[in-house]
């Protein structure tokens, strides 16, 4: 007796057969990237962000779709820069300061005055040396696609205005928990406080704190400038944000999709640099308006003269990094 071997599916309908084939055929999935943002609605660089999620969504048409969360929901910037270093966020606005424990390099860009100007910043960013910092932030799987203003900062404080360093001097300042910052108000004779940014206005107001650093925009929506009568503008530090794709989300990608989110990412940028001259700006007028003096410092060169032993030590322990800072510094 000859046995008929019967072909799979030959026996179902025609409709069956393609059902079954649809429910094992590998469906096509968007990706669907989270990103971290420290802002709250309205600033420039959420403003930005959420631009740039948008055009990402239309541009891939839909291949990748991006949600940014505001007012760092998702945790504090350390928290969210391991996350994204591990792939758990997708995408986020980092500002460099923060950064340096994890990329020694961007230590340098904390360096007191080692920018001449934010149009000096931009152009060393956007140029070979930003790519430098770009290929130190990819080997801690952080791909650095486009470069964020934050401005500069400078000093505030509620007991007089700051036209020499001698000014500084005895005056309790809140600064981020850098080492770097640290030393550099300590050369100025300032009483150096690390101190979480949500505690300071409560400082000021009791005097726990006497002043603090901040760019304009920070310092008119954190409403300090409630708090204190002077500001002056020292403009210590200008201290560059990115743009920063997690490794694993970014090599996910094809390449015409990473074409896309590149190209985004710079408009946003663009975008972002805009919209900040514009806050500035109005963030002045609107703590002018308040009755806080602003002043400029004529003689810069008296304080950048007393950051010599902050830079003599971070060289010591940073021999390596020597040649970066002369090259920014000589960058035109």
């Amino acid at each position: 007796m000859q046995t008929k071997t019967i072909r799979a599916g030959a026996l179902l309908p025609a409709t069956t057969i393609v059902a079954s084939m649809m429910l094992f055929a590998a469906p096509v999935q968007a990706e669907d990237w989270r990103g971290w943002n420290i802002h709250p609605p309205g600033y420039p660089n959420t403003v930005a962000l959420e631009a740039f999620a948008e055009a990402v969504g239309e541009k891939t048409e839909g291949r990748v779709t991006a949600q940014v969360y505001n007012n760092a929901v998702l945790g504090d910037q350390p928290d969210a820069i391991e996350q994204t270093r591990s792939g758990a966020l997708d995408f986020a606005n980092f500002n460099m300061g923060p950064m340096g424990p994890i990329v020694n390099e961007t230590n340098v860009l904390s360096l007191p005055f080692i920018f001449d100007s934010v149009d000096h910043m931009h152009t060393v960013m956007d140029g070979e040396i930003g790519d430098r910092f770009a290929e130190a932030l990819a080997e801690k799987n952080l791909i650095a696609l486009s470069w964020f203003d934050s401005g500069a900062r400078s000093l505030y404080n509620t007991e007089r205005p700051i036209h020499t360093p001698e000014d500084v001097q005895g005056l309790k300042i809140r600064v981020m928990n850098n080492d770097l910052y640290v030393n550099m108000i300590e050369a100025l004779g300032g009483n150096a406080t690390p101190m979480a940014y949500g505690e300071v206005y409560q400082s000021l107001t009791t005097g726990v704190l006497d002043g603090a650093e901040n760019n304009y925009p920070s310092f008119e929506s954190s409403n300090h400038y409630e708090a204190v009568g002077y500001y002056s503008l020292t403009e210590h530090l200008i201290i560059p944000e990115c743009l920063c794709i997690a490794k694993a989300s970014w090599e996910a990608l094809s390449d015409e999709d990473q074409t896309i989110i590149e190209e985004e990412a710079v408009k946003a940028s663009q975008m972002q640099r805009e919209l900040w001259v514009k806050s500035s700006q109005e963030s002045r007028q609107k703590v002018l308006d308040a009755g806080v003096e602003i002043n400029e410092v004529e003689d810069k060169a008296a304080f950048q003269e007393l950051m010599q032993p902050v830079y003599a030590e971070f060289i010591a322990e940073n021999p390596e990094l020597e040649s970066l800072i002369d090259d920014i510094r000589t960058t035109e």
